[in-house]
């Protein structure tokens, strides 16, 4: 019998990471990892027969994960394929081997590594990466199969039994959180944003996201970058010139531009009609005084800035009760390893105990010529509850594995047994 020596130790898997914990955004975008990199890669990984790997490249972390027992060999195809220096990458790569590696996906995978806690974009990014390398390579690795569902399935968990993902925590969803929160009827408020630059952008995207069909245009100084935007997220956008018309007519104005002195004050007010105004601007962008309109309210990045402290405070309480699901997740994925590994020794085992039933009711049969049904179904009772016996033990007690499924091979194959046959 061929039986794994390294039954208790867990798999070749690894993760090697680079992220923003040691990484610049500037260094993070040497490694990043395309789309059309993918098939080489794969390729490369296959003719050498180095086992399986994908990749997740995201602005915050590029990570290979593989189940090869030469990672670093990995490591080297991967630089390869990106165009960089193995000596530069291993600066910035943190690796991560077996259990710790396991627990490091898991935890990607709950938003416990992001940035900011709790963002959950990070699992569809995994879910994507994988799928993409399993396209190009058309067959499954079923312990990274077993893991990314693993990882999916505490992702969900974690989303629907804490509040990790509560409330603002980015200046662009905090300022669509407090609309959400203190505006009625948000449908129908007229919605104009003024700067399209990163905020702007991530804005509008939460617009999108969280109101149905917002009645949301856009204004930018460059007129060819708010016609982008328009374009992308299927909005009107208007020329810089026409602001003042617009606001005559604007429910919530948010300003998101970049200028060094405020761009907006009360003479943009003149006619006492209720307006919020958000601006997301540093330096403020949008002049204190326009609140002398009694109708007019400013919420400011300060304002904003402390719900998103509340929210951080808020999500490192619910940590623990993420970290006690990927602790239930993760043991139920090493007993499945565990069984993974052990059922060649379990199958021998049921094997021999079926041979063994056969030969009996073959003599039985010679003897009777007739098998009862009953003893037929007890006797397959008997070895289902015996096997299940032999995989409890060798599952609770792997390093013994080898050597009771040896010692049990001798007693009921290598043994002569002829003379208890004949005396039975």
């Amino acid at each position: 019998m061929n039986h794994d020596s390294n039954i208790h130790k867990t798999a070749n898997f690894s993760v090697l990471s680079v992220s923003f914990e040691k990484a610049d955004a500037e260094t993070r975008g040497k490694f990043s990892f395309f789309d059309e990199n993918i098939k080489h890669f794969v390729n490369e990984i296959h003719e050498k027969n180095l086992g399986d790997a994908f990749v997740v490249s995201t602005c915050n972390r590029t990570e290979i994960y593989t189940t090869s027992p030469n990672y670093l060999l990995i490591a080297e195809l991967y630089c390869k394929t990106v165009g960089v220096s193995l000596t530069e990458f291993m600066q910035y790569v943190n690796i991560l081997k077996h259990e710790e590696a396991l627990n490091h996906l898991f935890r990607v995978a709950a938003g416990l590594e992001s940035q900011i806690i709790g963002d959950f974009e990070i699992i569809g990014q995994i879910k994507n990466a994988y799928h993409r390398f399993k396209k190009v390579k058309r067959n499954a690795n079923p312990y990274l199969e077993r893991a990314i569902n693993s990882a999916i399935q505490i992702s969900k968990r974690i989303k629907n039994e804490t509040g990790i993902s509560n409330g603002a925590a980015s200046v662009s969803y905090a300022a669509v959180h407090y609309i959400l929160k203190n505006q009625p009827k948000i449908a129908e408020k007229n919605i104009l944003l003024l700067g399209v630059g990163e905020i702007g952008q991530n804005t509008v995207e939460n617009l999108v996201k969280h109101v149905y069909k917002p009645k949301v245009k856009v204004a930018n100084r460059t007129a060819d970058k708010a016609e982008k935007i328009a374009e992308k997220y299927k909005i009107p956008h208007i020329g810089f010139e026409q602001l003042p018309q617009e606001l005559t007519q604007t429910d919530i104005l948010i300003v998101a531009t970049g200028a060094q002195h405020p761009i907006i004050n009360k003479t943009h007010f003149p006619n006492g009609k209720e307006t919020l105004v958000i601006d997301l601007s540093i330096p403020n962008n949008v002049e204190k005084n326009i609140t002398e309109n009694e109708n007019v309210k400013l919420v400011d990045v300060d304002e904003l800035s402390r719900q998103i402290n509340e929210t951080m405070a808020s999500r490192q309480k619910e940590i623990p009760k993420a970290e006690k699901i990927i602790r239930e997740m993760t043991k139920d994925f090493l007993e499945w390893e565990k069984k993974r590994k052990l059922a060649p020794n379990i199958h021998h085992f049921k094997a021999v105990l079926k041979n063994m039933e056969r030969n009996e009711m073959h003599n039985i049969h010679k003897k009777h010529k007739y098998v009862d049904v009953y003893d037929m179904q007890l006797s397959d009772k008997m070895i289902q509850k015996i096997t299940n016996r032999f995989a409890k033990y060798i599952i609770d007690n792997p390093w013994k594995a080898e050597e009771v499924s040896r010692l049990m091979h001798e007693i009921l194959v290598e043994q002569p047994n002829n003379e208890f046959n004949e005396k039975h």
